[in-house]
């Protein structure tokens, strides 16, 4: 068994330095931000708002927000996902359940899903962490177009610069 040190004080911060080549950490106060030029336009009524977007591994973490009932796209995942609806409701075509708020779900690698918020909602916003690339589909499968990190950085400079925040203000979610 191996030795415990007795902690005097367990309210006494780490006392030794960080290693010298950790990143900072995020840390975003008011994620579900009020501030209508954080959220970044990916279709007509859809937005997303960068909170990590971590581009040595390939993923990001963003919240996904919808302000009208429909169809929002067909996709295939080669890499695993995981959401947690924080507001509304959505599903997906190809199963039955339903993501409500609260709930948690994953989406195993090779998972391909059509994305439908219910007529009755009017605004869902989900917290995803996708790994690797999205691929969008058309029924078949055949490949309409594909965003990774690297497509989602790209969309939150341009949209940054437009509305006077500064391209780098995406600086920040970058790892």
């Amino acid at each position: 068994m191996p030795l415990q040190a007795i902690d005097e004080d367990p309210r006494t911060p780490y006392q030794l330095p960080f290693p010298p080549d950790a990143q900072d950490e995020i840390v975003v106060p008011k994620a579900i931000a009020d501030d209508e030029r954080i959220w970044v336009p990916q279709a007509e009524n859809v937005s997303f708002r960068p909170l990590c977007l971590n581009r040595s591994q390939g993923y990001w973490m963003n919240l996904l927000r919808v302000r009208k009932s429909g169809v929002l796209s067909r996709h295939r995942h080669p890499q695993p996902v995981h959401g947690f609806v924080l507001k509304g409701r959505w599903h997906y075509l190809e199963h039955d359940w339903v993501a409500e708020e609260g709930g948690y779900v994953y989406e195993p690698p090779g998972e391909t899903h059509t994305l439908v918020v219910p007529d009755d909602v009017d605004e869902m916003i989900t917290y995803f962490q996708v790994n690797g690339v999205m691929l969008y589909v058309d029924p078949m499968g055949n490949t309409l177009g594909y965003e990774d990190v690297f497509t989602k950085i790209d969309l939150c400079r341009a949209h940054y610069t437009k509305v006077g925040l500064g391209e780098d203000y995406v600086d920040q979610f970058i790892r």
